[in-house]
């Protein structure tokens, strides 16, 4: 197609009412995610988007695995050298965006990122598969390489390194956990009129909840 602005479509799948959203945004995402994984639409239904912003005030995102949720907040995993990482250090504020477009759906969370405790962390490092668990201690994450035979040579050297027992948690690997300020839930509708809401973190952390306009 020459034209790309010609792609379009109607939607219309399903609709959203204040009436039916659960007081708590966590209790109507933890609905969301599991329609979103019980459809079978999504190879990857716990996929986020990450966005964080460096000194310079550029914003940078990836793709990243949610690995849990509660009350309290979202958590991820990744080097803590990494770019996402380094960006976090200078300014915590962060935001999650979840695209689950076969159910015409998307959430997005804005908040702050904290650190896991090493505790937190090794007890989710031990639980990954061995092979993910040295790929952590091989990669340099966001560094340069000249080729891929040297990450997989690097991989190797793990392997023979940690071959017998445990492999041990990397002191430069870790998890964060981002508390939400504010959750919103976006459904497709016919005309581009889609349903928003957006739930708010007040001054006494309980959350107020408003229709937003598309």
């Amino acid at each position: 197609m020459d034209n790309i602005a010609d792609i379009r479509r109607q939607y219309g799948a399903d609709e959203l009412h204040q009436a039916d959203l659960a007081s708590s945004p966590i209790e109507q995402f933890k609905i969301w995610l599991g329609q979103a994984i019980d459809s079978k639409l999504f190879t990857d239904p716990t996929a986020m988007n990450v966005a964080t912003v460096d000194q310079s005030g550029m914003p940078s995102q990836r793709i990243v695995l949610l690995k849990n949720y509660d009350e309290t907040g979202f958590t991820f995993f990744t080097n803590l050298k990494s770019n996402k990482a380094l960006q976090l250090e200078h300014n915590n504020k962060i935001s999650l965006h979840f695209a689950w477009l076969g159910l015409e759906r998307q959430v997005i969370i804005r908040g702050e990122a904290h650190k896991l405790s090493v505790a937190e962390n090794a007890q989710y490092f031990l639980s990954r598969p061995r092979d993910s668990q040295l790929a952590a201690w091989a990669s340099h994450q966001s560094k340069t390489i000249a080729t891929r035979k040297l990450l997989e040579q690097a991989f190797s050297q793990m392997k023979n390194k940690f071959s017998k027992g445990d492999i041990p948690l990397p002191d430069f690997w870790g998890g964060y956990k981002v508390k939400p300020l504010t959750i919103e839930f976006w459904q497709g509708r016919e005309n581009r009129l889609h349903d928003r809401f957006i739930y708010i973190l007040d001054e006494n952390q309980s959350w107020d909840l408003a229709r937003i306009q598309p």
